[in-house]
């Protein structure tokens, strides 16, 4: 099995010490975000690294997994357009933007596109009901009020700027 880079370690190191010695599973969320940051996702291997640094039951490790829609436990495209379909979502329109998408980019939910570029995925609740229908990219980025046509300028900004990058 392969271990966490002295990196990752450090960084949880820095985590772990925030709390009491006898908490030490208080920091399993941030080890896991530091881990998926590093390689993408969260592989079984990479749940009983977790598991074992922090000296914590694996069951423990992928309960907090399991709960938290912000870990991926397989590979991603390069952006990820989560598309919130809570209530006010959904009285905005948010299955609207879901279709757009698999007409777009010829995926649905839980799909990634051929070219690895875009993963679309579905949000309970973005927490954005004033700005409906709401759509988080990247796990960062939340934008508000998404329409179709904002929706294709969207992914037209987020295509460039991979083309930018690459050339």
């Amino acid at each position: 099995m392969a271990e966490l880079s002295d990196q990752i370690c450090q960084t949880i190191d820095t985590w772990r010490a925030k709390f009491p010695n006898s908490q030490a599973r208080s920091a399993v969320l941030m080890a896991l975000r530091t881990v998926q940051d590093a390689d993408g996702y969260l592989s079984d291997e990479a749940l009983e690294n977790v598991a074992a640094y922090l000296n914590i039951p694996l069951a423990q490790v992928s309960e907090v997994v399991s709960f938290y829609s912000m870990y991926r436990r397989a590979p991603e495209g390069q952006h990820t357009l989560a598309v919130c379909t809570s209530l006010s979502c959904h009285l905005c329109q948010a299955h609207g933007l879901l279709a757009h998408l698999k007409t777009r980019l010829g995926v649905g939910p839980g799909e990634t596109t051929q070219d690895g570029r875009f993963t679309v995925k579905v949000a309970e609740c973005l927490a954005a009901c004033g700005g409906a229908p709401a759509v988080l990219v990247d796990d960062q980025h939340y934008h508000e009020c998404v329409t179709p046509a904002a929706l294709d300028a969207l992914i037209d900004e987020l295509s460039e700027s991979k083309d930018t990058a690459d050339g």
